[in-house]
């Protein structure tokens, strides 16, 4: 042979050349083949095998280098391609050299693969069962195995060959796995392995059942007592591929092998050696079990085997959980596999493990044995870890198995008993829920659903944990794509489909969020109705403070989060497009959360049904629930409503003793009723025109349908939510009522005739006016009533539909006006309770209320409610006529632009009253009994007849048409005081202790806590002065004087002004004003006097011309009201000056002299000076200019022209007279007619007297509008706890 041809020179040249070919090498250089030689030479004992080696080398490098070039050349002839193949056949079996046999493989199965003919490959097959057939020794069989195993590898057809034609061999195949050599059943394996893989495994289903079922039990034999790698390898290998079908899973797990009749009759293993090896084939088979083999492999330290056992153990199960189940668990293989969780850290094998344990779960036996409790921290453990891997599957298979174990724990064995366990979990869970895949999210929250079972919770439960979840939850939903059809359709077909797997995915997650959610709910529920979980007794003592980790903060959380990320996130998914699974779970919860916090669920129900949720669920109702569909949803939807509406009720509930009834009877009405209502709202306005027929039940049928319609329609249109069209709903009631009225045997509930009576009321406005039929229809269901109050509901709505039409009016008017009070009074007594405030407070300091401004508005429309308010006055027990007078007296002080004769109006009312008390009181005083029902309510009307009389005032020029209305009232209103004894007892001892309070020595002790409180005083002295007024103007009766101080007046006004209130001070100077505009002589009040006044008798002529005041009392009290108009608080400056006005008035009538000392004095002038000096606003103010005018008037010299008067001058026309006030302008103007009239040193010269004249032409161009300010805003002006009339300290104009 020479180097580089494959040639034997021997022989070769008896060959002919036409088995030889002349080829160029990879390197370029001629080589000549010579197939006879090479077969001769593979036939030869006498050729090396390194020879032989190096000869199928070459000629494996052409087969692979020239592509059918031996091809062509032994297809000359077929005999010597058989031959040429025999050779190689024969090497195999005869080459001791490994690496020939090896050459001699490679070459045939190249060789093969190149001709591609099926003649060959029957050669072949042939060649090798004859092999194996008669050799006695199985130790030839490895190289034909490996070349068999190579073939089918190499030429997938070869494998259908085998299992059709060839089946003989494959027993072969079979009795090479009893050998005890595990090269021979590696490889014998090998080749099992390919047929069972080769074309997808279609040759396996040609197998013959029996070698099929032999195989399995031979397999499972030789993985059990298997040692070497490749042999555990290939046999794992051919595990999975048998389990993988149903059948050959059957063989695996049941009973082991019998021998089948084909087994009996075959004569192929005819000696002694294969009947033992067939006898202890089933000996061993006996004690092979498949569960306890792959346990066996997941205990191996090696990886790769770990997660084949796992795979090999899911394929089975997968085929029958129920079936083959048991058999894994009884072999403790879910222990191991948990244990393999703990430890592994590929993902492959966490998600074998998964996998096996997912279909585990399926047999109660698995939990029975505790599997799920020793397991859970493992599985904690590994989903802690897998989640950090990029694989989702194994993300979402490790959710799977946790929400499994968790939903099929059976709850009489606690899963989490302790609180680190439960702790752990729910991180596992919120770690799942925040995966940024949907799909891997959504198992967590089914996860966490599964989690809020009560039986899973520890003890103490884990509040926080359980809001932490649901926060995580809800935290997702900003990132659903919730798209609607009609979006999809106008994006790109591949857009489009991208974003309707995202809008799948999220609609995915939204509901399984939404059964978390739920499930949370249900939690809270059953937590609540626990004492031991709503109190969490077994909290530590560190945590019992913490209100966070508490069922009500739970409770909170879940309704935050209703509020602020469901509602918002499922109503924007329906106006999109709405799925009836999401709807269903939706309502359910929002249902649940009238259970969890009661207290917060008006607030909740309010804002839920303003929001448009009647609306929302009734369209879904209508749309999703007709015809008996969606039954679910429509009990959902229903159930929502129900406790919606039930809710709402006490809000629009008149509190009386048939409450409870109506609330019975409207739950009844909507509990038997909602569930038919499934059709749209527009279909509602036929439903209220039908003309039922008699009601066949109490609660159903369709006239309840009606019923339930107008309650619904009620509510909603309280909190905004307008159903129907205002004209619709009002037309619809009224034929509603009117049918009911028709049909005599039916009567109409006092619930639904309140909520018509709402409806009618709140649709009047867009809604044309009533003539005499409806109006008679509608007064005669409102007088099938007992009580009106059981109808009433409190709206402005109400009161302007029963005013609206005097029909209604003179029945129900009074009734609707007086509760509308009592539901205020009621309010304003609430408010005024923790603050001690009383409602009288509340009206002084504070602006009207809403429902006084739509009393108001409705006195402004319909004029005629003042009467009835004033009847209310007259005949009702406080607090309502303090409520109606509180409410007349606003309309009276001008707060709104009314018409200007109210008050002509309300005096009659008030006459024709005190005209009554008048006969009342003469009663009385002739020995009749007051019946005991008799209201009195005189100091009401009286203080009635004081707001009109200050908002009219003597003053005005209204009041200055006086008629003999004015007189009368007057008159009667002085004459009832004065008669009064009890009023008079009460003033004097009120005046008596003031006077002993501030006496010296003379009077005994009074302890302060026993003082009239200085409100009081403040009133009886207001009060007193002006009885002493009207007393005079009117020449009334008296039938009792009082008696007070004169000494003690002056000497709090000189002594103790500073310990003194500046309102009690003004009011004495007030009092004071009055006697002293009276000449201290009056009917009413005794004035008396004391030697510090009036000096020792026999009394001078001075003293007596003044008496009771007296010369030195003229000047005490002169020097009194100089001192308080140092202190120029306004009200004190007022007051004084008016109280000095009077002075001066009576000494001028008195004694003129003592008048004109006074006003000379020079402490006077001090006055003055110390009043005008200190800056232009003072001289301006009006108080100071009367004064000045009232010197002027007693004295012309009493005020210098220079520098006092010029300065006011000046000051006036530096500020502007548009400036002034009204008041100061008419102040100034007197002033400036008082200057003309003077005659003043030094007279006022000609430029003075310009100037004069200029500013009265300025004055008196001057309208009152143009002020830059009015004197008050108020005819009442209010003063700590004390109201007092403006006009009573008014500046008096000097007469």
């Amino acid at each position: 042979m020479m180097s580089g041809d494959i040639v034997y020179d021997k022989i070769h040249s008896r060959h002919n050349t036409k088995w030889s070919l002349s080829l160029t090498s990879t390197e370029g250089s001629q080589l000549q083949l010579c197939v006879a030689c090479v077969t001769e030479m593979m036939d030869s004992e006498d050729i090396a095998s390194v020879r032989k080696a190096f000869a199928l080398s070459a000629v494996s490098e052409i087969l692979k280098c020239s592509p059918g070039a031996l091809k062509e050349l032994l297809q000359q002839d077929h005999r010597v391609l058989l031959c040429f193949t025999a050779s190689l056949l024969g090497i195999l079996q005869s080459a001791e050299n490994p690496a020939t046999v090896e050459r001699a493989q490679q070459v045939l199965v190249q060789l093969l693969l190149e001709l591609r003919s099926e003649v060959a490959f029957g050669f072949v097959l042939d060649e090798i069962h004859k092999q194996l057939s008669d050799r006695l020794c199985v130790k030839g069989f490895l190289p034909l195995f490996n070349l068999l195993g190579t073939m089918v590898e190499a030429v997938p057809n070869v494998a259908h060959c085998l299992v059709t034609q060839f089946v003989l061999l494959l027993e072969h195949l079979c009795s090479a796995l009893l050998y005890p050599d595990e090269a021979l059943k590696a490889s014998a394996l090998y080749v099992w392995l390919q047929v069972f893989r080769a074309v997808g495994g279609s040759s396996a289903k040609s197998l013959p059942v029996a070698i099929r079922d032999r195989v399995c039990v031979l397999l499972r034999q030789t993985l059990a007592n298997a040692g070497s790698a490749k042999l555990i390898k290939n046999s794992v290998g051919l595990l999975w591929l048998l389990v993988q079908h149903g059948e050959t899973v059957s063989v695996l797990m049941n009973s082991p092998y019998t021998p089948t009749m084909w087994d009996q009759n075959t004569n192929l293993y005819n000696n002694s050696s294969q009947t033992l090896s067939q006898n202890s084939e089933r000996q061993c088979t006996e004690q092979c079990q498949l569960p306890l083999i792959l346990k066996q492999l997941l205990l191996s330290a090696d990886e790769t085997l770990q997660v084949a056992s796992a795979k090999c153990i899911a394929s089975v199960l997968v085929h029958s959980p129920s079936q083959y189940c048991a058999p894994f668990i009884k072999a403790d293989v879910p222990e191991f596999l948990f244990d393999r969780l703990a430890s592994a850290n590929s993902e492959m094998m966490l998600w074998s493990a998964y996998s096996c344990l997912v279909l585990l779960t399926e047999d109660p036996l698995f939990f029975s044995q505790c599997h799920s409790i020793y397991g859970v921290e493992s599985l904690v453990h590994s989903l802690k870890e897998a989640l950090q891997m990029s694989n989702l599957e194994v993300h979402k298979q490790g959710l799977l198995l946790l929400t499994l174990i968790l939903e099929r724990q059976p709850p009489s064995v606690r899963l989490l008993p302790s609180a680190p366990v439960f702790v752990a979990v729910s991180e596992a869970v919120v770690a799942g829920v925040s995966s940024p895949c949907l799909l891997v999210a959504t198992q967590g929250a089914s996860a966490a659903s599964a989690l809020f079972r009560l039986n899973h919770q520890s003890l103490p439960v884990q509040y926080r944990e359980i809001e932490r979840l649901v926060e995580a939850v809800s935290s997702r939903f900003s990132e659903l794509h919730l798209l609607s059809s009609g979006r999809q359709r106008s994006s790109g077909s591949v857009k489009r489909s991208g974003l309707s797997k995202k809008a799948f995915r999220s609609e995915g997650f939204l509901l399984q969020a939404l059964v978390c959610f739920q499930a949370a709910c249900r939690l809270a529920e059953e937590c609540a109705s626990d004492p031991v979980l709503k109190e969490n007794v077994f909290t530590a003592p560190v945590k019992t403070s913490q209100t966070e980790d508490s069922l009500e903060s739970l409770c909170h959380c879940l309704l935050h989060c209703c509020d602020s990320v469901w509602i918002p996130t499922v109503t924007r998914m329906c106006e999109r497009a709405a799925n009836p699974h999401i709807l269903q779970k939706f309502y359910s919860i929002l249902a649940s959360q009238f259970s969890l916090l009661p207290r917060l669920m008006p607030l909740f129900a309010n804002k839920l049904s303003s929001s448009g949720f009647y609306r929302l669920t009734l369209e879904h109702k209508g749309l999703f629930c007709a015809a008996s569909r969606n039954v679910e949803l429509n009990a959902s939807c229903c159930d929502f409503l129900q406790k919606l509406s039930m809710c709402l009720l006490p809000q629009s509930e008149a509190p009386s003793e048939s409450h409870q009834q109506d609330v019975e009877e409207i739950e009844n009405l909507l509990l038997h009723n909602l569930p038919s209502l499934c059709c749209p709202l527009s279909d509602w306005p036929s439903l209220l025109y039908e003309n039922p027929g008699p009601q066949l039940s109490e609660h159903s049928g369709p006239r309840s349908t009606q019923y339930c319609l107008v309650v619904i329609l009620h509510l909603a249109f309280q909190q905004g939510d307008r159903l129907l069209p205002d004209q619709t709903v009002f037309s619809s009631v009224l034929w509603l009522l009117h049918s009911v009225q028709e049909q005599v045997s039916c009567v109409l509930p006092r619930c639904v005739l309140r909520s018509a009576l709402y409806l009618l009321a709140v649709t009047q406005d867009n809604s044309p006016s009533l003539d005499r039929t409806p109006l008679n229809c509608i007064n005669t269901a409102l007088s099938s009533c007992q009580s009106f109050s059981s109808l009433y509901v409190h709206h402005p709505a109400l009161l302007h539909f029963i005013c609206r039409y005097p029909e209604l009016a003179e029945k129900f008017g009074a009734a609707v006006l007086e509760l509308w009070l009592t539901k205020q009074t009621r309010a304003v007594t609430d408010v005024a309770e923790p603050g001690g405030e009383t409602k009288e407070d509340q009206t002084q300091h504070q602006k009207p209320d809403k429902e006084t401004v739509d009393l108001l508005n409705l006195i402004e429309k319909y004029p005629a409610v003042v009467i009835t308010l004033l009847d209310m006055l007259f005949v009702r027990q406080p607090p309502l006529a303090d409520r109606a007078y509180a409410v007349l007296e606003l309309l009276l002080q001008g707060e709104r632009k009314y018409e200007l004769d109210l008050c002509a109006k309300v005096r009659p009312v008030l006459l024709k009253a005190l005209r009554q008390f008048s006969l009342e009181m003469a009663g009385r005083a002739l020995g009749e009994r007051r019946p005991k029902e008799t209201v009195n309510s005189l100091p009401l009307v009286l203080k009635l007849l004081c707001v009109t009389q200050a908002t009219d005032p003597p003053l005005t020029s209204s009041y200055s048409k006086m008629n003999e209305l004015h007189f009368k009232l007057l008159y009667h209103a002085v004459s009832m005081l004065l008669s009064n004894s009890g009023l008079m007892d009460q003033l004097q001892t009120l005046l008596s202790s003031s006077s002993s309070s501030s006496s010296s020595s003379s009077a005994p002790y009074v302890s302060p806590s026993l003082q009239p409180p200085s409100s009081l005083l403040c009133c009886s002295h207001l009060l007193l002065s002006s009885l002493i007024t009207l007393q005079h103007a009117h020449t009334a009766q008296v039938h009792r004087s009082i008696g007070w101080s004169l000494d003690t007046a002056v000497q709090r006004l000189l002594l103790q002004k500073r310990s003194t209130d500046n309102l009690l001070l003004a009011s004495n100077l007030r009092l004071l004003q009055a006697l002293l505009d009276v000449d201290l002589e009056s009917g009413l009040v005794s004035v008396t006097t004391g030697p510090g006044l009036v000096g020792p008798r026999p009394l001078g002529f001075q003293d007596g011309a003044l008496y009771p005041l007296g010369f030195r009392g003229a000047q005490c009290l002169t020097i009194a009201l100089s001192g308080l108009l140092f202190q120029k608080h306004e009200l004190l400056l007022r007051a004084s000056v008016n109280c000095l006005s009077s002075l001066l008035g009576f000494l001028q009538r008195k004694s003129h002299i003592t008048a004109k000392y006074v006003v000379c004095h020079p402490w006077t002038r001090f006055l003055l000076c110390c009043l005008i000096g200190p800056g232009e606003s003072c001289l301006v103010h009006p108080a100071i200019l009367r004064l000045i005018t009232l010197l002027l008037k007693h004295s012309s010299t009493a005020v210098p022209l220079e520098p006092d008067l010029l300065r006011v001058m000046e000051a006036v026309e530096k500020t502007g007279v548009k400036e002034l006030s009204q008041e100061a302008s008419q102040a100034f103007r007197l002033l400036l007619t008082q200057v003309q009239s003077s005659v003043l040193q030094p007279p006022l010269t000609e430029e003075h007297k310009l100037r004069l004249r200029k500013m009265l032409e300025e004055l008196s161009l001057q309208t009152p509008a143009q002020s830059s300010t009015s004197t008050s805003t108020s005819t009442v002006l209010h003063v700590g706890d004390v109201s007092v009339c403006w006009s009573d300290f008014t500046l008096m104009t000097p007469g």
